[in-house]
């Protein structure tokens, strides 16, 4: 009887799997002592908080009433609300102003505003807010605003600054500052007792 070919043919030998390599105790422990040896993280400086800028030389001062109407739902002063008390301010400035700021040639625009919020207004309250010049252009002035407890010129609830551009009001091009504003701005019409800044 012939034996057939895969009677004959012989088993194939299983390959043993290659032991794995195991690394020296020496390199595993290495990262270890590595992490042991490495200086510990140096925490990042501290920012210091901002401080409330000095007051610069104020034009103006508004008192005012804390209304009802003022408080949101987190029962203080919402925050928009500090724009108004700064725009009835420069109302109130405005209309005090001797001489023509406003004709059918020309009218204040509002071109930027922004405001820094320094502490909670609750109800009820009496507030002032105090307007400076801080930078008169061609056709433009940087007004800054002061809201601070009207018996209290060091509790400052904000402040920030409002640029007015006068414009023509056909065009919406600017024009040139009026001579009335030019001269409310001067450092001759700050209020008594205020400082140079």
């Amino acid at each position: 009887m012939k034996k057939t070919p895969s009677a004959t043919r012989k088993a194939a030998p299983q390959r043993k799997a290659a032991p794995a390599k195991s690394r020296p105790r020496a390199a595993q422990a290495a990262p270890a002592a590595r992490e042991a040896q490495a200086p510990p993280a140096t925490p990042p400086a501290a920012i210091p908080a901002a401080a409330t800028p000095p007051a610069p030389r104020a034009m103006a001062r508004v008192p005012m009433t804390v209304r009802w109407d003022d408080l949101d739902a987190f029962n203080h002063v919402n925050n928009a609300t500090f724009l108004v008390y700064a725009q009835e301010a420069r109302l109130a400035w405005l209309a005090d102003i001797k001489g023509t700021w406003f004709d059918e040639t020309m009218m204040p625009v509002v071109a930027a505003a922004q405001v820094n919020f320094r502490r909670q207004l609750a109800w009820p309250a009496r507030i002032a807010v105090e307007l400076a010049a801080t930078r008169v252009g061609a056709s433009s002035v940087t007004l800054a605003h002061r809201i601070l407890a009207e018996a209290d010129a060091a509790c400052v609830y904000a402040d920030g600054e409002v640029v007015m551009v006068w414009v023509d009001p056909a065009s919406g091009r600017p024009v040139a500052l009026p001579e009335a504003i030019r001269d409310a701005c001067t450092p001759a019409n700050a209020l008594p007792g205020q400082g140079t800044g």
